[in-house]
């Protein structure tokens, strides 16, 4: 019984009953209810993916919209602020002329009010030798000029994900060692990129940048040293701090180099702050005024 039933299915995969309904309904020319469903959930299916798409192609065009205007406003103010750093660093420049121009005009009137005695020409001299000293004057002549640079990139490195430590990188540490090698060996004007150190020049470290009294200098890094060229040279190579120098740069892949030049600029600093003192005699303020007192 258990074949014939097997077989009878086989046979028949549509049940009696249903297919004699169907048949009935063709014959009185009704369409079957389940055609009639399966149209209608096709017709709402095709419907909700119309509406769907819609939605999301609107929600897309606003998004896109939004995302295109705070773009366009970001590169709005990104512009206007580049246009006034460019409009600030003119002014600068227009006003750092005209300071030196000015600066020139009074060394000129107080030079010949003071050239006109011997007590006045000693006064120049010394004041020649003090603005040397500050760094406040222009220097011009031979010297020794040495370059420092980071190390070359990592073929391997990845620029996306960050490997590189930064250790093939100039720090300030290491072009305090050089300036510092180049005074101890005789330099008279020392200046990197074009930024002129004086007695209270600060060499840091801020961030990504290298700062020379909070200016910015960048690599690859030059300092010049105006000096008898062949003195500074014999006596910087001989500095141990420049030994040492050499070795991290060679261990790190940093560019290190120095050359003797016939010719040098060195431009003038700033001026300093100017400050007083006043000899200390041992006692607080409070107890000199309050001893004068009684």
């Amino acid at each position: 019984m258990g074949a014939s039933l097997l077989d009878q299915v086989l046979a028949e995969t549509l049940d009696p009953a249903y297919a004699r309904a169907a048949e009935a309904r063709a014959g009185r020319g009704t369409p079957a209810t389940g055609d009639s469903s399966d149209g209608r959930r096709r017709g709402l299916g095709a419907l909700a993916v119309a509406v769907t798409m819609g939605a999301a192609g609107l929600l897309f065009g606003v998004t896109y919209e939004q995302a295109a205007s705070g773009e366009a406003g970001r590169e709005e103010v990104r512009g206007a602020l580049v246009e006034d750093i460019g409009a600030q660093s003119d002014t600068i420049d227009d006003l750092s002329t005209e300071l030196e121009d000015l600066r020139a005009q009074v060394a000129d009137a107080r030079d010949d009010a003071l050239a006109a005695s011997a007590v006045g020409q000693r006064a120049i001299d010394d004041l020649d030798a003090a603005e040397l000293a500050a760094g406040l004057v222009a220097v011009t002549g031979p010297g020794l000029l040495v370059t420092l640079a980071d190390a070359e990139p990592d073929a391997d490195a990845d620029p996306v994900g960050g490997t590189d430590d930064g250790s093939g990188d100039v720090r300030d540490g290491d072009l305090q060692l050089v300036v510092n090698a180049l005074w101890a060996a005789g330099a008279e004007a020392v200046s990197i990129n074009g930024q002129r150190l004086g007695p209270t020049t600060a060499i840091r470290f801020a961030g990504e940048a290298v700062l020379v009294d909070f200016r910015p200098v960048t690599n690859p890094y030059q300092i010049s040293a105006v000096g008898e060229p062949g003195e500074l040279r014999s006596r910087f190579l001989a500095s141990p701090e420049v030994n040492a120098l050499a070795v991290i740069s060679e261990s790190y892949g940093l560019l290190f180099e120095f050359a003797q030049e016939d010719e040098l600029s060195v431009p003038a600093g700033g001026v300093p702050e100017l400050r007083s003192a006043a000899p200390f005699d041992g006692q607080p303020a409070e107890a000199a005024a309050g001893g004068s007192g009684g």
